[in-house]
């Protein structure tokens, strides 16, 4: 996996191990546990901007994925062994910019990555509200934290349309 100085600096999930349970019928990880490990990856950094558990209980808010684009690079099988990175590239006054990769332990490969786009949402209104002072500056910081990261080969991807034309 390409690895830029400032990748020890991304919040890394706990080693996961693929249980023969979480495979599909093509005998592969199914597509519902990567977002399993992306979302529990997710937790971690947003429990260290302040923004995770006890700041929901408290303040009644919390954050939301609202989009989110996987790429799956490399085939998981069961027994496998992976780590979840998150790094945060951007946010505004509501939202934050999330980049994932996952990667297989072992031969270091990139087997998928994550984009998403979370909002903070007020719980009473469930509307969308402003992200809090400590919680701007603890997201500020993580991202200047990662600012030492590469910049993520695959963020900003989308689907292109297909070419319909019949041949």
């Amino acid at each position: 996996m390409e690895r830029g100085v400032g990748h020890e600096k991304l919040v890394w999930s706990d080693p996961f191990a693929i249980e023969l349970d979480w495979l599909d019928a093509n005998g592969h990880l199914n597509m519902a546990y990567y977002h399993v490990m992306f979302d529990r990856t997710v937790d971690l950094a947003l429990e260290a901007i302040g923004c995770g558990d006890t700041y929901r209980a408290r303040h009644a808010a919390s954050i939301f994925n609202v989009e989110t684009h996987v790429l799956y690079r490399r085939e998981v099988r069961g027994h496998d062994r992976l780590r979840v990175s998150f790094q945060l590239l951007g946010r505004d006054n509501k939202r934050l910019h999330g980049y994932q990769t996952m990667v297989r332990l072992g031969d270091d490969e990139l087997v998928a990555t994550s984009e998403s786009l979370f909002v903070h949402v007020d719980l009473a209104t469930r509307s969308a509200a402003p992200l809090p002072p400590l919680v701007v500056a603890g997201a500020d910081a993580m991202i200047d934290a990662h600012k030492g990261a590469n910049t993520p080969r695959y963020a900003g991807r989308r689907i292109a349309p297909l070419d319909t034309t019949p041949t």
